[in-house]
């Protein structure tokens, strides 16, 4: 009796010990994931680290330049004479050519320009997720340079990419996931802008509204922790101060409410405005450029004498004008000023940009919602002076409407603004005046400046993950691999380096089960043949890992 039961009671024994091991594993903690978000607290700190040396790098040259650091940048450049405030922008452009040359040449910047955070979407959304680490050094280089004689644009941008490029350098030692490399990708972004600006809620949120473009829930600690580490080790080394003092702006009523919607209106079509000239003068430069054979690489010096000329009569709109944005909400310029500085704010950023300086679009997006607001506050105070709000506290909500809508960041930009200032009492009429400037923008405009910049290189992120995944899996890496005779010229094919969407809409066209699929270099010799059937399985399998890693 007992020798019969024996191996029963033995196989029971393992099943239960088997079941017991699995209960065990779920319950052990994924040594993965801790190593994930050990990674994302070193690259925090170590994007803090590099964001203080890239600002103090900037002051550096602006020292040598004007003999002021940034936060004085304006009255630096007022301070020297007429052709030092020309010549400086145009010698800087000379010193940025000559990297872009040298970068260009070994390879380490994409097309001789500068890099931000459409690079940082583009790798994380088609390249990898990686990034070089000589292109982000070099962008570094250069962006530094820029601002620091004189180039109207943001050190937002360059931070961004800083912080990503740490991310993949790391990972480069470390062979994470596509997943997890996307996420540390991240976590660089948010620690970068949480550095910036102080402001680790927002530096989160920006993360995963402009970069990853998803709040998945396994992505969101990470990116938290890596902007909390960030903040804790700026604020360590710099102490804890907001990027600018809220002003003091009196008693603010209910019809402010309804006026901040107007103002919103006014800054959407800046900000449209803004990406408007900025896309034209980019056009323009580049056509006059082709038309005189004269490479992109040396287009800065070009562009240095018009920022210096700018710059020799209204020094507030060069560098990163973070002066000028917090004098405008002391209330220290008049209306006329005002307008000015808005219109040549945004020549001076489009020459900026299109001539290939480097830098970002925050800044000069948070400077122009600062004086449209300013400009608009003063002529309601003259209109009606006891019954609203002053004008610093309509020029608050403009930097929020119209960096917002700038960038296409509505929540981001609104969390940002709330610590920049560390004034909460503005949330109603700021994210009333931030959702009509975003949506007059995308309405008239199309896309944010991010979106803009991916598609000029062919990428169109508007459709969101099943869009983008039509444009980047090629036919190559679906194909099946063969060899067969000869095609003719009239016989249908298709291109090894084509989209699988451009593959799916050619088989629609021309309503074929399958072609033939030849390279560019010999296009009639076959080198594959893609189905209607692989061709769909494959984007539904990308389709699903896609959604796992958006949504969980």
């Amino acid at each position: 009796m007992n020798k019969r039961h024996r191996p029963l009671t033995a196989r029971r024994a393992k099943i239960r010990l088997f079941l017991f091991a699995r209960r065990l594993q779920r319950r052990t903690p994924d040594l993965s994931l801790v190593r994930l978000w050990l990674f994302a607290v070193i690259i925090a700190a170590a994007t803090a680290y590099a964001v203080i040396l890239f600002r103090s790098s900037i002051n550096a040259v602006s020292m040598l330049a004007y003999g002021a650091d940034e936060e004085m940048f304006a009255s630096g450049a007022a301070a020297v004479p007429f052709l030092r405030s020309v010549a400086v922008p145009v010698l800087g452009g000379v010193i940025v050519s000559l990297i872009l040359y040298l970068a260009d040449r070994f390879g380490w910047l994409a097309e001789g320009r500068g890099q931000g955070v459409a690079d940082v979407i583009e790798a994380r959304a088609v390249k990898d997720a990686r990034i070089s680490l000589r292109a982000g050094a070099a962008a570094a280089v250069v962006s530094a340079i820029s601002l620091g004689v004189g180039g109207s644009a943001g050190r937002e941008g360059p931070a961004v990419h800083i912080g990503a490029t740490l991310a993949s350098f790391l990972d480069r030692w470390f062979s994470f996931s596509l997943k997890d490399r996307r996420t540390l990708l991240g976590c660089g972004a948010a620690a970068a802008v949480a550095a910036s600006f102080n402001a680790p809620i927002a530096g989160v949120l920006f993360a995963l509204e402009v970069v990853m473009g998803s709040y998945a829930l396994s992505v969101f600690g990470p990116i938290a922790a890596a902007s909390v580490t960030a903040v804790i080790v700026t604020r360590s080394t710099l102490g804890d101060h907001p990027a600018f003092a809220a002003p003091e702006y009196g008693a603010v009523f209910p019809v402010d409410a309804l006026l901040s919607a107007a103002l919103g209106l006014i800054c959407g079509l800046a900000a449209a405005l803004f990406l408007y000239s900025l896309e034209t003068m980019t056009e323009k430069v580049r056509e006059a450029a082709d038309r005189v054979r004269l490479s992109y690489i040396f287009l800065p010096p070009i562009g240095g004498v018009v920022i210096g000329l700018i710059g020799a009569f209204y020094p507030e709109v060069l560098g990163v004008g973070y002066e000028a944005v917090t004098r405008t909400l002391a209330g220290d310029y008049g209306l006329r000023l005002l307008v000015i500085l808005l219109i040549l704010k945004i020549v001076a950023t489009a020459v900026t940009l299109s001539c290939r300086f480097g830098g970002g679009i925050f800044s000069p997006g948070l400077m122009i919602g600062a004086l449209a607001g300013a400009a608009f506050g003063l002529v309601v105070n003259m209109a009606a002076p006891d019954g609203t709000a002053s004008p610093a506290f309509y020029a608050m909500i403009g930097m929020g409407a119209a960096c917002g809508a700038i960038m296409g960041a509505p929540i981001s930009t609104t969390l940002i603004v709330f610590e920049l200032t560390g004034d909460y009492a503005i949330t109603i009429s700021l994210m009333v005046a931030v959702a009509l400037a975003t949506l007059l923008t995308q309405s008239l405009a199309g896309k944010s400046f991010f979106h803009w910049q991916l598609s000029r290189r062919g990428y169109d992120l508007s459709d969101g993950p099943q869009g983008v995944l039509l444009q980047t899996i090629r036919v190559r890496d679906v194909m099946a691999k063969m060899e067969g005779p000869d095609l003719d010229k009239e016989a249908h094919r298709l291109h090894a380096h084509a989209s699988l969407g451009e593959a799916l809409a050619r088989l629609d066209a021309l309503d074929e089960a399958g072609l033939p699929v030849v390279d560019e270099k010999a296009p009639a010799e076959i080198v594959g043949y893609l189905s209607r059937v692989k061709a769909l399985k494959a984007y539904n399998k990308a389709l699903i890992a896609s959604h796992v890693d958006y949504h969980r």
